[in-house]
């Protein structure tokens, strides 16, 4: 989408300068706004023509049975779905009488502006009706960062060529029709009219409508306000029915005298308060935005703003295509987790409703460590989340016959979604990446007391996982079988590589936490022999080599399996999952996104330079990056074993994985991870941002490597640490590093001790990368060079 000529390249923002139907979808979900807490797409304001309407609640959603052909002991019963709650943001307008779609008529101009800075969406529009009457439509709109319950935005209509008598609707609306999408699992399982109507209420510039799930029995509600400016001529009534509340305005308009709506819609929702709590909660946060007013929820929204880029900002010089894509991914980033508040943190945000609304791994392992580096304030609310729902996931481990907790593969409540188990339920690592994400939470912000407590907890019941999960064999090495790592291709192995260097990071991590915090550990149940069981399972962890390739193995066993026929798979038939049985995908080499690399960006210390060059070389050979997850992971380490350019077109990959709708299912919402992708390839890639395990209960130190691809003159970038904020600035040949505010800190610059202060910068050379030969991936399945690099050119003329 950003390479279509109505999509201009802009270094805060995101500009359509003309409609373009066919896409109308994507760019609902580019243009959509959220604070974490309530999501809108990118909807036209008058309701059609639309792609997927939306308007989410985070955690509110429908359940629904799970049907299996053939019943099994622990299969879960029932899934959710996010569900499209009561549409606030419906504006629509006739013109003499002529409904404003812009599909009739004649549309003259059309432009929509997202602007990251203010976080307001801007749309400019002139259209002529099939009257012949000319009007100017003019909008912006927010979703309230500082006042987590509110949206409100601005309308406005004006004739531009004669007297025009104009009606404006603005509308509560819940159960839209939604449009049927068919063959592709990564779609939601969509609900036909999940709320049933409890209150309907229309009165003077106010409105307000009251629903409840049928199945998950949460309660949702919503109400408006307005402030109407408009000629004498200026009327409104207001009506409503059990789906609709509706303000009617109408006028008589001459050029020069337009008519103007100011909406303001609060959103609330609860499982347990009273229909009567509900009402009163929305009616009292949308008349707290009355108060505030627009002028100063926009004030508002812009100093929230400015102080997260203080802070999250990545200045990139030499490719403007990946400056507009890095400050449109930390955007959105901090939209999804904003305001959530001990919610989870869905793969696609509040953007669509794209795998359901569930969330996943996903969070802990890419997402979660941006937020830690760039807005930490944001993080503890996500794993409150998990650790809301540890009793859920203590059943769960107790159904499947583990001790601990088993947290669940995709879920929005906590509850296991995921029907097809080898998927799902055999994919442990997701504790691990949990808990890992918990430790460093608590080691970049020295969040103490949720180290004491909810971090506590969760290290405790994920070590009682492992330990239970896995067994020593009669040589005392430590095995987990039957698991499912990060790449979907592989499923039920033994000894996955990732799955076991992340739970022995987590036992490990326990053992330390319950010795650090005794008295709470003895609370829990913990003594000194489970703690030291734990350490002996991590000692003796299985790590899966193949000594005549020289490569850490993906499993055990994993490079003797029969290799994928890439040269005879079509470009047209991936992802191969929707082409081809998991069976055959099971039993070959053939990687859908990256496990072993992914391993090696999680655990950088347990390889070295020359196992991680090999083992890059190797697995680039199978990965077919099915997956969105998978590029920034080959960035990074393509970048850390010298090879730039291949890094430098990872990079492009995952930051255009939604401006450019790589995958063909943006229109679904966006991809979070992918996004946060951008941010990890340009930092921890370019930047060589690594955390290096301290001594004695020291805190981690942040080491960084900075490298640059040719193309790039410059990338700063800052990060949160311990209360501090540092600010990295790497050029062609050197790097400076400059504490912006705090005590000083010391750091690593390509393994050399710094110590930077407030008072002065530190300068450092970076050493020249040793140039290795270019791995090589399957057949067909090459990143892209960027525009301007030798690659694109030879692509270009191939």
């Amino acid at each position: 989408m950003i390479t279509h000529p109505s999509f201009t390249v802009e270094p805060w923002c995101l500009r359509e300068t003309e409609l373009n139907v066919d896409v109308l979808a994507q760019s609902e979900s580019v243009f959509a706004l959220s604070n974490g807490h309530i999501g809108w797409r990118g909807n036209l304001d008058e309701g059609e023509p639309h792609g997927l309407p939306g308007a989410y609640l985070n955690g509110v959603y429908e359940r629904h049975p799970l049907p299996y052909a053939e019943a099994g002991y622990g299969y879960p019963e029932s899934g959710q779905t996010m569900i499209n709650v009561t549409d606030g943001k419906i504006i629509r307008l006739l013109v003499d009488d002529h409904p404003c779609d812009l599909r009739y008529g004649r549309l003259l101009a059309h432009e929509r502006v997202l602007d990251f800075r203010s976080g307001i969406l801007s749309r400019t529009a002139r259209w002529t009706s099939p009257g012949g009457r000319t009007v100017r439509i003019t909008s912006q709109r927010l979703v309230s960062f500082t006042q987590r319950a509110v949206a409100a935005i601005v309308y406005e209509v004006e004739a531009v060529d004669g007297p025009a008598t104009v009606a404006v609707q603005s509308e509560l609306v819940a159960n839209e029709q939604l449009p049927r999408i068919e063959g592709d699992p990564r779609v939601a399982a969509a609900t036909e009219s999940p709320l049933v109507a409890e209150e309907a209420f229309a009165q003077d510039t106010r409105l307000r409508l009251v629903h409840c799930t049928g199945q998950s029995v949460l309660r949702v509600g919503a109400a408006a306000d307005h402030l109407v400016e408009g000629p004498e001529s200026t009327r409104w009534t207001a009506q409503c029915e059990p789906d609709v509340s509706r303000l009617t305005v109408t006028a008589d308009l001459v050029p020069g005298q337009p008519l103007r709506l100011v909406k303001f819609v609060a959103y609330g929702w609860s499982g347990q308060r009273s229909l009567p709590a509900v009402h009163d909660q929305v009616d009292g946060a949308v008349a707290a935005a009355v108060s505030t007013g627009w002028d100063g929820l926009v004030a508002a929204q812009r100093a929230y703003l400015d102080r997260f880029w203080a802070g999250a900002d990545v200045e990139v010089e030499g490719d403007a295509q990946i400056q507009q894509a890095v400050r449109f991914a930390l955007f959105h980033v901090l939209q999804a987790a904003a305001r959530g508040e001990n919610r989870a943190i869905p793969a696609k945000g509040l953007t669509g409703t794209g795998y359901d609304g569930h969330s996943f791994w996903d969070t802990e392992s890419y997402v979660l460590p941006v937020l830690t580096f760039t807005a930490p304030e944001t993080v503890a609310s996500p794993l409150r989340w998990r650790h809301r729902t540890l009793p859920a996931a203590r059943e769960r481990a107790r159904q499947l016959g583990l001790s601990g907790a088993v947290f669940p593969w995709r879920t929005i409540d906590g509850a296991e979604c995921s029907a097809y188990w080898p998927a799902g339920t055999a994919a442990f690592h997701i504790n691990a990446d949990i808990a890992m994400s918990a430790v460093r939470y608590v080691m970049m912000t020295g969040d103490e007391e949720f180290g004491r407590r909810e971090g506590l907890d969760l290290l405790v019941d994920t070590a009682r996982l492992w330990r239970s999960l896995g067994h020593h064999d009669a040589e005392g090495v430590f095995h987990i079988d039957g698991v499912t790592g990060p790449d979907e291709y592989s499923a039920i192995a033994r000894d996955n590589l990732y799955t076991n260097l992340l739970a022995r990071q987590n036992l490990r991590a326990a053992a330390d936490a319950a010795t650090l915090y005794r008295e709470r550990a003895e609370e829990l149940g913990v003594d000194d022999e489970e703690a030291a069981a734990w350490r002996d399972a991590a000692a003796r962890m299985a790590i899966p080599y193949n000594e005549t390739l020289g490569v850490h193995e993906q499993s055990a066993g994993y490079t003797h399996f029969q290799r994928w026929d890439f040269e005879g798979t079509p470009p047209e038939n991936y992802p191969l999952m929707l082409h081809y049985p998991y069976f055959d995908l099971y039993r070959k080499q053939v990687v859908k996104q990256a496990d072993v690399v992914l391993a090696m960006l999680a655990c950088p210390y347990a390889f070295t330079d020359e196992e991680k060059a090999r083992n890059f070389a190797y697995y680039e050979t199978l990965t077919v990056r099915d997956s969105s997850l998978s590029a920034c992971c080959q960035a990074v380490l393509a970048a850390e074993t010298g090879h730039l350019r291949l890094a430098y077109a990872y990079l492009g990959e995952a930051a255009l994985m939604d401006l450019d709708d790589l995958e063909h299912n943006t229109r679904d919402g966006l991809h979070i991870a992918s996004l946060a992708g951008t941010w990890i390839a340009l930092v921890v890639g370019f930047g060589g941002l690594r955390r290096h395990l301290g001594d004695d209960g020291k805190p981690d130190l942040l080491g960084f490597a900075p490298r640059l691809p040719e193309a790039l003159s410059r990338v700063a970038f800052t990060v949160a640490v311990r209360g501090r904020r540092l600010k990295v600035d790497i050029g062609r040949t050197h790097a400076r590093y400059r504490l912006l505010d705090g005590a000083p800190l010391e750091v690593l610059h390509h393994g050399e001790p710094l110590t930077v202060t407030a008072e002065e910068p530190v300068d450092r050379p970076m050493p020249a990368a040793h140039a290795l030969p270019e791995p090589q991936q399957p057949h067909g399945r090459r990143p892209p060079g960027r525009p301007g690099t030798e690659e694109a050119q030879a692509e270009a003329q191939e």
